[in-house]
């Protein structure tokens, strides 16, 4: 008997169905695989017209086929798919959807019956009829490759297929594990006969096309019919039409051929295939296949949006900051690899700390006052105290990799480690640390020292041991005061508001440099941004080393939280799309410093903003501030961080790659020639926090009172007046009033070599 002669070729016009109420069984279908693929004949006529057309190649055997088969488990399970994360901001709008695959699953009801019947009818329009494997199927694709001599037709099944995807799924972005997944070989098919047995034995038919149509891809980073549907029509899957559903339906088989956006010939007509199966199959009537034809396709595309770089109103940054803490934080999994795996993965609704009003004014402000084409720009960040929640992260260049358009994906308001660069310097931003430090360590808030104009580093006892000046005599060797005239004797109070150097040197003298050390990692400040730790010299104290704009708001943030201190907070809550909730770090705040001392800082500050540098920087409805104004090495950073009792805003401005020297400079359109802490970055916090507050109850922060300083010679006043008489000690210029620091060289601010 020929081989050909043992098959019974059924008849074109077959219309044998099932008997009623009877199904496959499990064992049933691996009985007729084990025919199949025992049989040497029958084997090689499925794997000629139906698996491998060059089946002479594969060189397996039934025995091969059957230990595959064996050894493939039978615990078999659906990997959590790869779904869409999206980042919410405090009043719950979209910042921006990021993924890795562009998916959201829904359950059959969230589905319109439409598209589920659509893919069925043009699939695998027996699926509710046959088991893992459609037998009628295998046979009728038999006899039509034997007559065309060539592949034309397959045999899987929509399980199968299912199956299939599952793999591709699995091996994710493996270009290697996904080309595995596709081949079609002998023992791929076996294992996917096996798992598609499994899946039919643990799952409804119904459940099976919900997971299908949840995992297949559609073109243009569509993962899903619900992303289908968003992509191509902008609407839910639950709203598609008949004419949409079809069209959708038929991108599946091909999604580059059948492509509704560049090709729409070829998709349209792959629609009116899909349509005619549906009323072959009894789902749509005649004139209802009418009316869907004469439809156009009526595409209402949108381009796949991914990625913090699609987030609005310059959130991009804070974006990108809120994937770093999931990547980063144990408690969203003990090993790096389950973190990148659970941001991989996606499916999370991440609700942040982000107020969307105070986040739209500083942006507005590092924008207006700092032009994206100038040769520096800005950032600031907005803390709330007593919480940490940062509620404002924006930056004059704009997130993004197009350097031509001066777009950056460094984040200078945070560490490197949480996406940011290298830091900068604050100068006297830093000031507050050492007096805070000095007022922990039992020296009064009426501390006074000599000050000197110029003053040789001393030798200062460190954490580790004892710094020593080793440049004594040298211009290196000392550090200055800002104006010839800026002499001692001072007072914290004036000290603070004039930011006079030598007598933050001479208080980190007194008090020891371990002590400033101390403080700031009591103030959240634990080092460089860069991550390393601090350099052990007397220097420190007056800025030197470089820090981040969230860094310094939140460690002024303790002061008007009377020495609370809390960590940086941007994550509130996290559910997964099924409304579990994931854990999410904790908000931390402790008390860090006496509620004196931090009563006497707030006291001191707000001196600056009567009388020192930043008198001239009041908000619009006049609330109660505190600041300090800063200005690092050669005027290449300038910083100015205030607060009022319930929010905080540091503001830094500068150069972060060329390291520009703000001295004849053109900013926001306006020249200036030397930039100072209270003439760049001041204007900008005045402005973003002035639109801030608007909508904020005007929360004082809580001072004590301190004598003003006694008057120095003769006919000097004391700190609150400007001294009159030619025998004063640190007289200012002519004409010019101490403190304002508008448009001139400011005692806040060093001359060039000045660390502040």
């Amino acid at each position: 008997m020929s081989r050909k002669s043992r098959i019974a070729v059924p008849d074109p016009g077959d219309t044998w169905v099932p008997r009623p109420k009877r199904r496959e069984t499990p064992l049933g279908l691996l009985r007729h695989a084990a025919t199949f693929l025992g049989s040497c004949t029958l084997g090689g006529v499925l794997l000629a017209g139906i698996v491998l057309p060059a089946a002479g190649a594969m060189g397996l055997g039934a025995k091969s086929g059957a230990e595959s088969f064996e050894n493939i488990p039978d615990d078999f399970k659906t990997p959590p798919l790869t779904q869409a994360t999206q980042i919410f901001d405090a009043k719950g709008g979209l910042i921006a959807k990021v993924y890795e695959r562009d998916r959201t699953v829904l359950t059959a009801e969230q589905m319109s019956p439409l598209v589920r019947k659509a893919q069925v009818d043009i699939e695998d329009a027996r699926f509710y009829e046959h088991g893992a494997v459609d037998l009628k199927g295998v046979l009728r694709a038999i006899t039509k490759n034997a007559e065309s001599g060539a592949a034309v037709q397959g045999a899987s099944t929509l399980t199968q297929q299912y199956v299939k995807n599952v793999n591709v799924e699995k091996a994710g972005d493996d270009l290697d594990a996904v080309r595995e997944a596709q081949r079609k070989t002998l023992g791929r098919k076996i294992q996917e006969l096996r798992y598609a047995i499994k899946l039919e034995e643990d799952l409804s038919k119904e459940q099976i096309l919900t997971n299908y149509l949840n995992i297949t891809f559609y073109g243009h980073q569509a993962y899903g019919i619900q992303a289908a549907s968003q992509r191509y029509f902008s609407k839910d899957a639950k709203d598609l039409t008949v004419p949409e559903a079809a069209t959708l339906a038929g991108l599946v088989q091909n999604p580059t051929q059948y492509d509704p956006k560049l090709h729409p010939v070829a998709a349209q007509k792959r629609r009116d295939t899909v349509i005619d199966k549906m009323v072959e199959n009894k789902h749509l009537t005649a004139d209802q296949a009418k009316e869907a034809k004469a439809a156009p396709l009526g595409l209402r595309y949108r381009e796949p949006q991914n990625g913090c770089i699609t987030a609005q109103a310059g959130m991009g940054f804070f974006c990108d900051y809120v994937r770093h803490i999931v990547r980063q934080d144990p408690v969203f999994g003990k090993s790096s690899a389950e973190r990148k795996q659970l941001w991989n993965t996606g499916g999370l609704n991440i609700y942040t700390t982000l107020d969307p009003d105070k986040q739209a004014a500083a942006q507005n402000a590092v924008s207006t006052k700092v032009f994206v084409t100038d040769p520096v720009s800005a950032a600031m960040t907005m803390v709330e105290p007593g919480s940490g929640k940062i509620l404002a992260m924006a930056q004059t260049r704009p997130y993004g990799l197009a350097k031509e358009k001066n777009e950056t994906i460094i984040n200078y308001n945070v560490d490197l480690a949480m996406g940011g660069g290298l830091g900068f310097q604050p100068g006297s931003n830093f000031k507050p640390v050492v007096a805070a430090a000095a007022l922990e360590a039992g020296l009064p808030p009426t501390q006074r020292y000599d000050a000197p104009n110029r003053l040789e580093w001393p030798t200062v006892s460190t954490c580790h041991g004892t710094w020593k000046n080793l440049k004594k005599g040298t211009k290196e060797g000392s550090v200055p005061n800002e104006s010839a005239r800026e002499v001692g004797p001072y007072e914290l109070k004036e000290a603070m508001a004039l930011s006079v150097n030598t007598y933050f040197v001479q208080m980190e003298q007194e008090i020891g440099l371990c002590a400033v050390e101390q403080m700031a990692g009591k103030l959240g400040i634990n080092g460089k941004a860069s991550g390393d730790a601090f350099e052990e010299s007397p220097s420190l104290g007056l800025g030197t080393q470089e820090v981040s704009p969230l860094t310094m708001a939140n460690a002024y943030a303790t002061f008007a939280a009377r020495g609370t201190h809390c960590a940086p907070l941007a994550i509130t809550r996290i559910t997964m799309v099924d409304g579990k909730d994931v854990q999410v770090p904790a908000p931390h705040c402790e008390s860090v410093m006496s509620e004196h001392t931090a009563d006497v800082i707030n006291s001191v500050l707000l001196g600056v903003t009567e009388k020192g540098t930043a008198k001239n920087l009041g908000l619009d409805d006049g609330r109660q501030i505190a600041a300090k104004t800063g200005t690092s090495d050669e005027k290449k950073s300038a910083w100015f961080t205030g607060y009022t009792g319930n929010l905080v805003g540091s503001v830094w401005l500068g150069s972060p790659g060329t390291k520009v020297p703000m001295r004849n400079i053109t900013i926001g359109g306006e020249h200036q020639d030397e930039v100072f802490g209270a003439t760049g970055p001041g204007p900008i916090w005045q402005k973003a926090m002035s639109d801030a507050v608007r909508t904020v109850p005007d929360q004082q922060f809580t001072t004590t009172y301190i004598p003003d300083p006694p008057k120095r010679d003769g006919n000097c006043a004391t700190a609150s007046t400007p001294p009159t008489g030619p025998t004063c000690t640190g007289t200012p210029n002519p004409g010019r009033t101490r403190g304002t620091d508008k448009g001139r060289s400011s005692p806040s601010d060093p001359p060039p070599g000045d660390d502040q």
